[in-house]
């Protein structure tokens, strides 16, 4: 778009400059000019960069889920996705890049130009728990930049169906009469659904077989298959209201609302941290404004209409945070976890 003219910016400009001798007029003249065209092309130049820099976004934008389609990552990633792109005017593309225990996506999303086009949906175990259990392809800190907390999850210790216990303690007495014949599953090794059961093992003194799968979606159908015998996945919702798996418990600090009898580990004994959470993150180095325009837009994503109930299905709830208030959380969360890896004494292959 052409600029306007420069007329009544300049005003000024020719003011400043001292009347000319006659003979020197014609100089006088094209000096006045020059600074006049000068001055303006600089205004021109920043005004370019404003609307370039306001432009964003000017083409779609890629989600990065580091998990396979059907779990609770891919739904919330698909729901911020269609939020987003419905108020930042581009298609906001969710791309499931899963494996590895989720670092697969989140190397990718690590090494991605830092220009606000690519974007990583993270839960707590990414960027706050499987680097204090084995070595990753990326650096939590270093790499992302926070953006915003979107989700809570109300976690749930589900079993098959014919398991011969109905509370966690029934279940707690049979794992310790035989050590080792109990299993569980998560969305893979060193994800929040696998050190979850870990935590929980050390702290009522059982063991289990772990069983990794590739994402929630596969070890919810291992598990209705009656082939495992845990999960703690709040996925296991919807199998749960259709009668297909009970729950023992929640790892929440507060019960599940679909769930009101079913008690929280806490009320059962076991002192675990209470649930987790789902956020949006882009590579560091991201400009800050294009961060802080992404969590204002989350923010009333979540804050929009019906999207609490649609959370609720998936045993979420809305949790946001900004950028600031959410890195303080994952700082808190990854030495809450960093300890008690350690003194669980918890590794991994």
């Amino acid at each position: 778009m052409p600029c306007a003219s420069p007329t009544p910016l300049h005003a000024d400009l020719q003011a400043e400059l001292p009347p000319a001798p006659p003979h020197h007029a014609r100089r006088a003249a094209l000096v006045r000019s020059a600074l006049m065209v000068a001055a303006w092309g600089g205004v021109c130049a920043s005004s370019g960069a404003a609307l370039a820099q306001a432009a964003w976004p000017s083409r779609p934008i890629k989600l990065i889920v580091p998990y396979p389609a059907g779990g609770n990552a891919d739904t919330i990633g698909r729901l911020i996705a269609e939020r987003l792109s419905g108020t930042l005017g581009q298609q906001v593309v969710v791309e499931n890049r899963a494996g590895a225990g989720a670092t697969i996506g989140a190397q990718a999303a690590a090494r991605s130009t830092a220009d606000g086009y690519t974007l990583l949906l993270a839960p707590t175990a990414v960027v706050a728990i499987t680097h204090h259990l084995r070595k990753v392809p990326y650096d939590p800190e270093a790499d992302f930049a926070p953006i915003a907390c979107l989700s809570g999850s109300y976690g749930i210790v589900a079993a098959r169906k014919d398991l011969p216990a109905n509370t966690l303690p029934e279940f707690i007495a049979l794992a310790k009469k035989d050590p080792g014949k109990y299993t569980f599953g998560s969305a893979g090794t060193a994800t929040a659904t696998h050190l979850s059961g870990e935590i929980v093992h050390y702290k009522a003194g059982i063991k289990l077989l772990h069983i990794p799968y590739k994402g929630s979606a596969e070890s919810l159908a291992d598990l209705a298959g009656g082939r495992i015998d845990l999960i703690y996945d709040p996925v296991a919702l919807s199998q749960i209201r259709a009668g297909a798996l009970k729950a023992l418990a929640v790892t929440s600090d507060t019960r599940h609302p679909e769930l009101p009898n079913v008690p929280t580990l806490r009320e059962q004994g076991l002192d675990v941290p209470g649930g987790s959470w789902f956020g949006l993150f882009a590579p560091r180095g991201t400009p800050p404004e294009v961060i802080e325009r992404l969590a204002a837009e989350s923010g009333r994503a979540l804050a929009a209409p019906g999207t609490r109930e649609t959370l609720l299905k998936f045993s979420q709830y809305p949790n946001y945070k900004g950028p600031a208030a959410f890195a303080r959380q994952i700082a808190t969360d990854s030495a809450t976890y960093k300890d008690l890896i350690a003194s669980a004494g918890i590794k991994v292959d």
